[in-house]
């Protein structure tokens, strides 16, 4: 199968999806998930229609997207993967959203490198709803005064929470605890599930589910 029928076919599955939620169509966005693939593979894919990426690492990125923004100017790209404070002005450069916002060092650096390039990307807050000591996130029960201490001490206007559920598990509880987490917030996005389980995602919530292999093909 081209990797055009593939993103056709994840969209219908999104469309499918969002009608069994009783939810309105297009109320979920997709994500596209182009991390270790290059431009080449990534032409396709925008070719069809898509216009929203996701990466994991600010270097990667750098080295691709410039160039494919350069041909097509409307790319949205989102940082899903961990962030480092020495990379907070590349990120702040590149991406227009960056949904792994996880701790008050990362929140500060961003914020800086945001008011410094008169930046205003979209933040999500990544949250650990499985508490797993590799992952990165907020504690749940941190969240909401996280999200507080973003928008009152730094200014930030987060957009949404982000989770990544543990591979292991059913995934259908921590994406039931992050919807129940945002609406604590206050917040309305919610940016949860990938290829295995978006169906799942859609269900509970999402406003976004970040796919990468069933339109890429295996990494």
């Amino acid at each position: 199968m081209e990797v055009e029928e593939r993103l056709s076919e994840v969209l219908s599955r999104i469309r499918e999806s969002e009608k069994a939620a009783n939810r309105p169509e297009h109320a979920v966005g997709l994500v596209a998930v182009s991390k270790t693939f290059g431009a080449e593979a990534i032409r396709p894919v925008i070719a069809a229609g898509q216009r929203v990426f996701g990466e994991n690492r600010v270097q990667e990125a750098q080295a691709k997207w410039p160039e494919l923004r350069n041909e097509t100017p409307d790319l949205e790209l989102h940082l899903i993967g961990p962030l480092q404070s020495n990379k907070a002005a590349d990120a702040v450069a590149l991406f227009d959203a960056i949904e792994t916002i996880d701790r008050e060092k990362i929140a500060r650096a961003v914020s800086a490198e945001m008011k410094r390039q008169a930046r205003n990307l979209r933040l999500y807050v990544q949250v650990n709803t499985g508490l797993e000591p590799q992952k990165a996130g907020v504690a749940p029960e941190e969240t909401v005064a996280f999200v507080r201490f973003c928008h009152g001490e730094l200014g930030l206007s987060i957009e949404g929470l982000m989770c990544i559920p543990p591979i292991e598990e059913n995934p259908g509880p921590h994406f039931a605890l992050l919807a129940k987490l945002a609406a604590q917030c206050g917040l309305a996005k919610l940016s949860m599930g990938m290829s295995g389980d978006f169906e799942t995602a859609i269900a509970f919530g999402a406003t976004s589910v970040r796919v990468g292999s069933a339109i890429f093909g295996a990494r």
